[in-house]
């Protein structure tokens, strides 16, 4: 039987990211279940690669709202996210809904709870470029959130001022440290070799430690950013032929139309379909550098102490700046080569032994939890 005395949490994800970073919430919750009823709801916003990331978890979704349509626009996936999310909140209601991140899964399940009086506590709270348009559209939906959300789970001291300079209010926002840290150390600890598939795993060994890891799928990438990157590994292959560039393309058609003509055939550029996160985790843990437009590699990587240079002309991220692990790389052809090559020569990763990692201590987690104690107590 329900007990509905106890506050019921409901989470929303919709991508792999999500997925990854509210995992350690969720099993956070579901340890206090003499406290908590929670629930996990999936938008399918990125169906194949969400169910990838909760399967390394073994978490499963209470439900699934199947929200995707083919050659769906961002407006159409928006108004049929908001919609399905109303109609579960107004059956469950839920005494508080949380979030992660920027996504459209987290606007659109955010304004739902607003329609229907439900808080909504936002993990990962606080990180803005500036640009409204890059990243898009997550940078919007960040300061969106800014007004939807009740609690605001901010990663860092950096992300949490961010926030006061909008105007929320100080008693709102808790620095929590970020959870993918938290969600890293939870996979380190049951990490297997069996866990990783014999095309990653022959990737690695081919590289001799000297594997570059490649991702690139934003939508402000493509087009000329995109051509220079591509333009820019094809002279970084020629010129460091000693190292394997490894690339899992992401499956949007226009990536990949962009991407696999130009360097397929290249003989140390190795392309792939996505890869699992176990995959990713482990090459991450091998890799010498990376080359990324991802925000969550660039929390990632210093978990494993690799050092990033970040594909993108902004980041909400400049506590990896900061402490050397990450840079913004210039994206012109002979700014980014030189770039490349200037961290390929100065055995980077060797240097980064020992930081702290300016993301958090594994125990973002336990502090939300204990904060939703505090707040949803009768």
């Amino acid at each position: 039987m329900v007990d509905k005395k106890k506050p019921h949490v409901m989470i929303f994800v919709g991508t792999r990211p999500e997925a990854v970073k509210m995992a350690p919430v969720l099993k956070a919750l579901r340890r206090q279940s003499h406290r908590f009823r929670c629930s996990l709801v999936s938008t399918g916003q990125h169906r194949e690669m969400l169910q990838q990331a909760l399967q390394s978890f073994d978490i499963d979704v209470d439900l699934d709202l199947a929200i995707m349509q083919p050659s769906q626009t961002l407006a159409g996936l928006t108004a049929a996210a908001v919609q399905a999310c109303d109609q579960v909140l107004a059956s469950q209601r839920p005494d508080i809904v949380l979030v992660q991140g920027d996504t459209t899964t987290v606007v659109a399940a955010s304004l739902a709870a607003f329609y229907q009086r439900i808080p909504v506590g936002h993990v990962e709270a606080g990180l803005r470029t500036g640009d409204s348009y890059n990243p898009f559209p997550e940078e919007m939906n960040r300061s969106l959130m800014a007004r939807l959300a009740t609690y605001h789970f901010a990663p860092t001291s950096d992300a949490a001022a961010n926030l006061q300079r909008e105007g929320v209010s100080e008693a709102c926002i808790h620095v929590t440290g970020n959870t993918v840290v938290d969600a890293l150390e939870v996979l380190q600890k049951s990490f297997c070799e069996a866990m990783v598939s014999d095309n990653v795993r022959k990737a690695v060994a081919r590289s001799g430690d000297r594997l570059v890891l490649v991702t690139c799928h934003r939508r402000e990438s493509l087009g000329h950013d995109l051509d220079v990157i591509v333009q820019a590994l094809e002279t970084l292959a020629r010129q460091f032929p000693d190292r394997l560039f490894f690339f899992p393309v992401h499956l949007n058609p226009s990536v990949r139309q962009q991407i696999l003509p130009r360097l397929r055939g290249i003989s140390n550029v190795l392309l792939s379909d996505p890869i699992t996160y176990q995959d990713m985790m482990h090459c991450l843990s091998k890799a010498e550098l990376v080359l990324t437009d991802s925000g969550g590699l660039q929390e990632e990587a210093p978990s494993f102490h690799v050092p990033c240079l970040v594909l993108r002309r902004t980041t909400e991220r400049p506590e990896g700046i900061k402490a050397g692990f990450t840079a913004l790389a210039p994206l012109d052809h002979d700014g980014l080569t030189r770039t490349v090559a200037e961290w390929l020569q100065s055995d980077r990763r060797h240097l980064l032994k020992g930081q702290p990692n300016p993301y958090g201590d594994g125990k973002a987690a336990e502090r939300i939890v204990e904060i939703l104690a505090e707040e949803l107590a009768d």
